[in-house]
């Protein structure tokens, strides 16, 4: 039975009141506004008289006969014993083809200039549990047009992967550059919590013309109120839950994971919920998984969702409780380097703590083998680089060492890749074989 069908129908058995016309506003404490007099569902939305005209804002709470909500607005104009009348679940997410090229805030407004946005279809912001096993497994590469994911971090079709990062490591120019060269019928980039000056500069210059045709942007910069921002991350899953049902494979950017998780923690702060782990309460780890489990493959006749969620770590400290969290739900995680940023190395990525959990299913033999030697030549040259560096290690001491020492200059041209250059997997297999194959040899 619809919801709204069984609200009625426990209206009339007298097991919830009936929805009044209006209430009044009586409380304001900090972001949150407090109502009596009128009964809504927690999600619901609610209008609220203003000397500016009416706000929307959306049931986060109550208590007793008191309502809280969270305005998405900010709250000037807002007087005391302001009308606050409850309108239902709204009209939901505009969805559609009509989308790509376009810039929307988190409802779905357009925030490009380029007029109104103009669909036949809706979705609403939160989707239904999809049947685990009714997904598709991952058995197809993502092609992403970045070499050292390519050939070390394979990502497969309907993978989630966590970017983890501090911040001006080069995570924003990452996501451009797998906009631009990522085999993916659309991509839905959400922009949230970043300062507006960004929100312009990534779609301006490191989207471009290029990728922007075949992408829809989502921004709710740090100016907006926690509601859009936590509704800017759910509405860039909405899009891409759309394409994906129609048959098509997604690229979803979503920076950042991090900010949905202080949005809500501002949220529940508000309304009285405990913090539990460094000011964090407990309904942010339960939103975290529902909102990540949404990407992913489809069943049979829908495409995938390989999802890129950025993770943004607080002095680079990876065992923040958001960055921790963040790595048990995900399948896989690539972490950029600020001491590799530092030297010019770009992209960044830090392979010997970079890992993809699906590669083994996506990759051959011959592959995995050639991925895994690069990495422990890698990884041997970096725990013996400060003995190189000050001249203490002998040539001819360690053949192992002399081999990764031998091949650090192609390997460093290998990892390091211009930011408008495009290498398609087959090139990719291509080097790593080349740049492996001494070390196969020499094994």
């Amino acid at each position: 039975m619809p919801l709204l069908k069984r609200l009625n129908a426990y209206q009339t058995k007298g097991l919830v009141p009936a929805m009044a016309a209006s209430g009044k506003l009586t409380r304001v404490v900090g972001l949150t506004l407090e109502a009596v007099g009128c009964t809504a569902a927690v999600g619901s939305l609610c209008k609220i008289q203003t000397l500016f005209g009416d706000m929307d804002a959306e049931v986060v709470g109550f208590s007793d006969d008191k309502l809280f909500l969270m305005p998405s607005e900010s709250l000037k104009g807002v007087i005391p014993g302001a009308r606050v009348t409850p309108v239902g679940q709204g009209e939901g997410v505009p969805v559609g083809m009509e989308l790509l090229g376009r810039v929307i805030d988190g409802i779905g407004q357009p925030l490009d200039g380029l007029g109104p946005i103009v669909t036949t279809k809706t979705a609403d912001f939160t989707a239904p549990r999809l049947n685990p096993m009714a997904r598709k497994p991952i058995r197809e590469v993502m092609d992403v047009g970045v070499r050292a994911i390519n050939a070390l971090i394979t990502v497969g079709q309907g993978q989630r992967m966590g970017l983890f990062a501090g911040s001006g490591v080069g995570k924003s120019v990452l996501m451009g550059m797998m906009t631009r060269g990522a085999k993916a019928d659309v991509v839905v980039v959400g922009l949230i919590g970043e300062r507006g000056r960004e929100v312009k500069e990534f779609i301006d210059e490191i989207l471009g013309v290029e990728g922007r045709a075949r992408s829809v942007v989502v921004a709710a910069p740090a100016d907006s109120s926690p509601l859009m921002r936590l509704k800017g991350c759910e509405t860039a899953l909405t899009l891409a839950e759309y394409f994906r049902d129609q048959n098509l494979n997604v690229l979803l950017l979503m920076d950042s994971l991090t900010r949905y998780a202080q949005a809500q923690r501002e949220i529940a702060l508000a309304v009285g919920e405990p913090p539990a782990s460094k000011g964090y309460p407990p309904s942010v780890f339960a939103r975290l998984p529902a909102l990540v489990e949404r990407a992913g493959n489809g069943g049979e006749g829908q495409g995938s969702i390989t999802a890129f969620f950025t993770v943004l770590t607080e002095g680079d400290d990876l065992q923040d409780p958001i960055a921790d969290a963040s790595r048990a739900i995900l399948d896989g995680h690539i972490v950029l380097s600020r001491q590799l940023a530092d030297s010019g190395h770009y992209p960044a990525i830090d392979i010997e703590k970079s890992i993809s959990r699906v590669m083994t299913a996506v990759t051959t033999q011959e592959h995995q083998q050639q991925a895994r030697v690069v990495k422990q030549a890698y990884a041997l040259y970096q725990q013996n680089h400060d003995l190189i560096n000050l001249g203490a290690y002998q040539s001819g001491a360690d053949p192992r060492i002399d081999m990764a020492i031998q091949i650090r200059p192609r390997l460093e041209h290998f990892l390091t890749q211009s930011m408008t250059d495009v290498v398609e997997m087959p090139m990719c297999l291509a080097d790593l074989a080349h740049i492996s194959g001494p070390l196969l040899r020499a094994n």
